[in-house]
């Protein structure tokens, strides 16, 4: 997973066939440890090979071994735009903290 364009998140790219569109870009205002949940998932969920030892870490491979659904990866990075975004709603009709 990659954003189309460099400073614009509103589309990723998941593979050649799939493209995320409209992403609000609010849904980069969830947090966490320190990083938008998205571009976590993005980063956890993406495929990439060790320089010394040659091993591929493929989400894809995992979803099918683990979770017996190929398309975890890619409805994993769903849920998470609705999360954030419900999230962030919750958060802000909190009310204000009194100190």
């Amino acid at each position: 997973m990659k954003f189309a364009k460099k400073d614009e998140k509103s589309t990723v790219i998941y593979n050649n066939k799939i493209r995320i569109k409209n992403i609000p870009v609010e849904a980069y205002d969830y947090i966490v440890n320190g990083k938008p949940a998205l571009e976590w998932v993005m980063e956890r969920q993406s495929v990439s090979k060790h320089k010394d030892s040659g091993i591929v870490n493929d989400a894809n491979d995992w979803a099918i071994e683990t979770m017996d659904n190929p398309r975890y990866p890619l409805e994993l990075f769903l849920r998470i735009i609705t999360v954030s975004l419900e999230t962030q709603k919750i958060i802000n009709n909190l009310p204000k903290l009194e100190i």
